[in-house]
């Protein structure tokens, strides 16, 4: 049963709203959190996480911090970080996240350019990192204020708050408004030196209140039962987002700082719902094919994918399923599926993925487990999602319709362009990046093609500044082939490359972990990724991967060419954006050679 639905305009800031959830239903549990008990988790009362709140504002507040002061928090994901965030938020502070896996320069740069006065750290070691900050010329007695988490930083905040008056926290809260800057989120960027993207509270509370009215994911997050894990960084604005759109709401939230865990906390956690991006369900998928072994039960597997996107085809499709279809997705079910759902917790509803585009195939199969597939898009600049997907007349490839508080069209050469309630007050202290990011007549320029059916759907083709193009003028979206190639369980990440190039190539790098599943399955030796990027029957399965997914393009689109590199790419060597996009510009400038002996002895063909 659904939940009374919240009017969100009626506040000025999302802390607000959630004390307001305190006050009127205290007793609700609004977190859960992994206990020192093993599989027991710790619950918090919508009461106690608003006193929670209140306290951390209080603390910002003793540390003498003034109405419009920015403060960073460095961290992973958890209670504490959704904590110090919303009471920062109640005093009227900006909030400015900083990445775990930011470096130096980078942490260096965004303190500068936001005016950082207070950091809070997950470690002492990061701690240290920031005190280093304070032997930079142009940051000397800056930073007032450093705490570690796991140097008592969060007690030591509360306790600075205890000699204040409750009364000057509500002053705080109730000189907010709408249009004040609420956070500035440096983008994690694919390419150049991170922007910082100014955030209002308005630009929060219109979009949450929009995918309140649009009730589509409301069972899933913001109704009473909806239970969420949240393991994306909370740095990122998505995930903030969603995990904002809980916290107003009735549900029940986890906020877990090791990803790595992800499967067994599910597994006791038993969400409903889970926040991800693509290539999380990707790594979900390949190690199911992985550890489906060889012979009977491998083949058993490849027929349930099989079976599992035809079915998710004949849904959406809205044409009549006849009974042997019925019948075979029951026994697929069965056998395999069922197991999958079974590893995600076994009460998983729904799966919102978010972040980058998502794989047809990889959607329809989870759709075929009996798992509802809902995408969003968006950006920093726009708040989270400004498009979203509804479960009735979902469109699997589609990001949905543009949210209530916002509008999209297609610009020059199909670029999406938007305007409305989510989108950037602007880049920080930059206003010349400020307005070439929008057109003249005021709508965001997104930097992503996009097509718009006859219903608003919208459908995210390719990325305007990532688009190739070869050296006979074709035009190549290189995400169409990574997203297939990487459906392979031997890949871990892949970019294409060819701009101004007589062809198509791409680098590929192995997957560590899938590597000796596969290899046992295979009847093979154990190696390690530097031995199996040479061995013949590893490279012969990866050729065959690209002569598979160069079927979805034209021959002047496909692969003629890869370069297996042995180190991977992840965000602590930052090759990754903490979203898991691979930084093209980072990737191109490190591997310059081994893209140049791609293109040393070509045929031309």
């Amino acid at each position: 049963m659904g939940a009374p639905l919240i009017d969100l305009m009626q506040f000025t800031s999302v802390s607000a709203a959630v004390l307001d959830r305190a006050r009127r239903r205290p007793r609700q549990i609004a977190v859960e959190r992994p206990s020192a008990l093993g599989a027991a988790w710790e619950k918090i009362s919508a009461s106690s996480l608003g006193d929670a709140i209140r306290a951390a504002g209080l603390g910002w507040i003793g540390l003498g911090l003034k109405p419009g002061d920015a403060v960073s928090i460095l961290g992973s994901t958890s209670y504490e970080w959704m904590v110090m965030d919303l009471g920062a938020q109640a005093a009227g502070l900006v909030t400015v996240p900083i990445y775990e896996t930011d470096s130096y320069e980078q942490v260096k740069w965004i303190t500068q350019k936001a005016q950082v006065k207070a950091i809070i750290t997950d470690s002492t070691a990061q701690a240290n990192m920031i005190r280093q900050l304070d032997k930079e010329p142009e940051l000397s007695g800056q930073i007032s204020v450093v705490f570690s988490l796991d140097d008592s930083g969060f007690t030591r905040l509360l306790e600075h708050g205890r000699t204040i008056s409750p009364a000057k926290l509500d002053e705080r809260l109730e000189q907010i408004r709408l249009d004040d800057l609420c956070t500035i989120v440096f983008t994690s960027g694919t390419t150049g030196r991170p922007k910082g993207v100014e955030i209002t509270h308005a630009n929060f509370l219109r979009p949450l209140n929009a995918v309140i009215e649009r009730k589509s994911w409301n069972e899933w997050i913001f109704d009473p039962g909806a239970r969420v894990i949240y393991f994306l960084p909370v740095t990122h604005v998505l995930a903030r987002f969603l995990g904002y759109q809980q916290l107003v709401g009735h549900g029940t939230a986890a906020f877990l700082p090791n990803p790595k865990t992800i499967v067994q906390d599910m597994q006791t956690f038993k969400p409903n719902a889970l926040l991800v991006v693509p290539r999380v369900l990707e790594k979900i998928y390949n190690a199911a094919d992985a550890t489906a072994g060889s012979g009977i039960k491998l083949r058993m597997f490849r027929m349930a994918a099989r079976t599992a996107e035809q079915w998710a085809r004949l849904q959406e499709s809205g044409g009549e399923i006849s009974f042997g279809q019925k019948v075979k997705i029951r026994i697929a079910r069965r056998l395999v599926l069922n197991k999958i759902r079974k590893l995600m917790g076994g009460n998983l509803q729904g799966i919102v993925s978010g972040g980058a585009p998502m794989a047809e195939r990889l959607g329809r199969f989870f759709i075929g487990c009996g798992i509802e597939v809902l995408q969003g898009y968006g950006a920093t600049e726009t708040t989270g999602p400004l498009t979203m997907s509804d479960r009735i007349g979902n469109k699997t490839g589609y990001v949905g319709h543009a949210l209530l508080c916002n509008e999209v069209r297609l610009g020059e050469g199909g670029e999406l362009q938007a305007r409305g309630g989510s989108i950037m007050r602007g880049y920080h202290g930059e206003p010349e990046l400020t307005r070439e990011a929008f057109t003249e007549d005021g709508w965001l320029k997104t930097g992503d093609i996009a097509q718009i059916d006859a219903d608003g759907n919208v459908k995210i083709t390719g990325r305007a500044k990532e688009i190739i193009v070869t050296a006979g003028g074709k035009n190549v979206a290189p995400e169409v082939l990574e997203e297939r190639l990487k459906g392979h369980p031997l890949i871990s990440q892949v970019m294409v490359v060819g701009d101004n190039k007589p062809f198509v190539a791409a680098l590929v790098t192995l997957d560590k972990e899938m590597l000796p599943t596969w290899l046992k399955n295979h009847g093979m030796a154990q190696m390690d990724v530097t031995r199996a990027a040479r061995d013949p029957r590893v490279l012969e399965a990866l050729q065959r991967a690209v002569q598979r997914t160069n079927r979805a393009v034209s021959r002047a689109e496909s692969i003629r060419k890869i370069k297996i590199i042995t180190t991977d790419w992840t965000t602590e060597n930052g090759m990754l954006t903490p979203s898991l996009k691979i930084k093209r510009n980072r990737i191109r400038s490190i591997y310059r050679e081994q893209i140049e002996d791609l293109y040393a002895k070509t045929d031309k063909k």
